[in-house]
């Protein structure tokens, strides 16, 4: 149960906060870098399934770790490294296998990865905690 409560949790952030990223603050940025790549519309369902996915593994490898060890630093710094991992393995195999792949969107998206993962899986931690009693 401890596992679907934190996933209900960090979905819809990691969904807010990487549409905040994706769609606002650094949208010329990929624009410019692979927007030739884009869709002409969004797949919303590759999307959900993208979140809630990625949700269970911050629930399952960061966040209940970090609730059972009582740290939310512990959540902040385990999130930043599977974020780092799981984007290094997209981005990486992105620009081993893509034409036109850009460095730069390689490393940026690799830091946001750690960035909204650290993020999400101390907010996940802190709800878990302070607002669901774990």
């Amino acid at each position: 149960m401890l596992y679907a409560i934190l996933t209900l949790i960090a979905a819809p952030l990691i969904g807010a906060i990487d549409f905040l990223w994706i769609g606002i603050i650094a949208r010329g940025f990929y624009q410019e870098g692979i927007g030739h790549l884009f869709a002409a519309s969004f797949n919303i369902p590759a999307a959900v399934a993208f979140y809630v996915i990625y949700a269970v593994g911050l629930a399952i490898f960061v966040v209940a770790p970090a609730i059972e060890a009582r740290s939310v630093v512990n959540a902040l710094i385990f999130g930043a490294l599977f974020g780092f991992f799981a984007y290094a393995a997209y981005d990486l195999t992105n620009l081993a296998t893509l034409k036109d792949w850009p460095l730069s969107v390689t490393f940026a998206d690799m830091a946001w990865g750690a960035f909204l993962s650290s993020i999400v899986s101390a907010l996940t931690y802190l709800v878990a905690t302070g607002v669901v009693g774990y």
